[in-house]
């Protein structure tokens, strides 16, 4: 496993559709492993392939809501992933990026979605998440379209050290 360079904006490639990734081998498994550490070294609790220069539709996490202090992080790899159910709920919140970093924007994303993906394997998956993880799983699949959070803020700005705690990408 390696830590990777996170691309930053305004890069090209944060701008593009990511390609589907067709073949599940060992290459697949070590960008996986990688962008783990990665999103670790950041820190943050979640990674599109694309912010580490891969054109691929693959997409890492580790989060849990769970506030006790021994609560360990779900893992969740997503490749291929589609968000095939929104709820009509929509929340608005602070968002951050380890591709735009210093900023912090406020994004409406949907309370609630169902992902189709693929798990590392190449087994199918259908993951429901809401309230942060949902968040997550948003933010990290418009990378995969070429879509920063910046696109879709009402307000950009410099966060203070109290907002960037509110930040949980």
């Amino acid at each position: 496993m390696a830590v990777r360079e996170i691309v930053k904006y305004p890069a090209p490639l944060l701008r593009l559709k990511a390609k589907p990734v067709q073949v599940f081998d060992k290459t697949l498994q070590t960008l996986i492993d990688d962008m783990f550490e990665t999103m670790r070294d950041a820190p943050g609790v979640g990674l599109a392939a694309p912010q580490i220069g891969e054109s691929l539709r693959v997409v890492v996490v580790e989060y849990t809501d769970d506030e006790r202090e021994d609560a360990r992080p779900k893992k969740y790899v997503l490749v291929n992933p589609e968000i095939v159910r929104e709820s009509e709920e929509t929340v608005t919140d602070l968002e951050g990026c380890l591709s735009v970093p210093g900023l912090a924007g406020e994004v409406e994303r949907f309370e609630a979605v169902t992902v189709q993906a693929k798990n590392r394997f190449g087994k199918p998956i259908k993951l429901k998440a809401s309230g942060w993880l949902a968040r997550i799983f948003q933010h990290e699949i418009d990378h995969l379209n070429g879509v920063l959070y910046i696109d879709r803020a009402t307000r950009v700005f410099q966060p203070t050290p109290e907002e960037m705690e509110q930040i949980k990408d």
